[in-house]
């Protein structure tokens, strides 16, 4: 089992920047990738962006390239962050953070971006964009 549980979120206006925390807690050890992911009232789960925890590599979502930066706390490997600048009120959304832990074989870039694919997930938490 792994318990993730995010925190930083908040009210802020159009431009502005937050910064997420995840924090991860149980059997870290074996996590192999870690997402954010968003969903706005009235619309579908959005990928925001996911980290191989072993390599470090990132995949970032459309939507937020150039904006959103995803890291992680390499002395402590059970947190990581989700800094976001230049923010629009399309940003408005529940933020959660997700695990996946150990996997078998070779996957695909286009897998970190599928809620599915996820094991673990934290309860949210809520970001307001305002114009």
């Amino acid at each position: 089992q792994v318990q993730l549980v995010e925190s930083g979120g908040g009210l802020v206006q159009a431009g502005g920047s937050l910064r997420l925390s995840c924090a991860a807690s149980g059997r870290t050890g074996s996590i192999y990738a870690m997402g954010w992911f968003r969903q706005a009232p009235g619309k579908e789960r959005e990928f925001v962006v996911a980290i191989n925890w072993r390599s470090g590599y990132a995949y970032y979502g459309d939507s937020v390239k150039g904006r959103f930066t995803i890291s992680r706390d390499n002395a402590k490997n059970t947190e990581f962050y989700l800094q976001m600048n230049s923010l629009k009120p399309e940003d408005t959304a529940v933020y959660s953070c997700a695990a996946k832990i150990n996997i078998v074989g070779r996957i695909s870039s286009d897998t970190y971006g599928r809620a599915t694919w996820y094991d673990y997930w934290g309860p949210g938490t809520q970001v307001t964009v305002s114009s």
